[in-house]
């Protein structure tokens, strides 16, 4: 299982659209959040949209591998599916924040830690605003914490600087090959 974090705005979500295209036997552990969708977001391909007693719900009976709060919203990675998945050999990919990536590494040592960072501090901060999807309160949250994760930088197994989406999908997918011991093709050229 390969886990990929950043700090919000970093792109996570570009990378792991490309290489599911790419290599669409990777299995994507689809989260669930409180957060409310964004224009073109669909309930079960991005997110599982939860409302916060059901979010609860899945808390008390164990129904989630890790969760966070960011943002004023709570996310977490659904535990049966991945499970399921791991099980039969299949490649699982976890796009999560800081604080899931922790819990994984607590339960789940074996996983391999990806941190995806911005090429400078400023084209994420470019990117954040770019999106026009949040008001600004938000944005300073998000920047905020993305201090934070960039700290936490030394955590992870091996760090990826996106600046180019064909590249860290390429690189992505030949660590996820050695972690399992096979061989995979990389992402096509762009």
């Amino acid at each position: 299982m390969t886990v990929l974090s950043g700090p919000s705005g970093v792109g996570k979500s570009t990378v792991v659209a490309e290489l599911r295209r790419a290599h669409p036997e990777v299995w994507l552990s689809v989260s669930v959040t409180t957060r409310k969708p964004r224009p073109g977001e669909t309930h079960g391909v991005e997110y599982f949209f939860a409302d916060e007693a059901e979010f609860d719900r899945l808390v008390a009976s164990g129904g989630l591998l890790e969760w966070a709060e960011f943002a004023g919203n709570r996310y977490g990675t659904p535990r049966a599916p991945l499970e399921e998945k791991l099980a039969a050999g299949v490649p699982a990919l976890l796009e999560i924040d800081l604080q899931g990536a922790r819990q994984v590494r607590a339960t789940m040592p074996e996983a391999l830690l990806v941190f995806l960072a911005p090429p400078t501090w400023e084209e994420l901060e470019k990117r954040l605003r770019g999106r026009g999807t949040e008001p600004e309160d938000v944005i300073a949250r998000r920047l905020a914490a993305g201090r934070v994760e960039m700290a936490a930088e030394k955590e992870f197994d091996i760090t990826l600087v996106n600046t180019s989406v064909q590249d860290v999908c390429r690189r992505l997918i030949t660590l996820m090959a050695d972690a399992s011991g096979g061989r995979s093709p990389g992402c096509p050229p762009s």
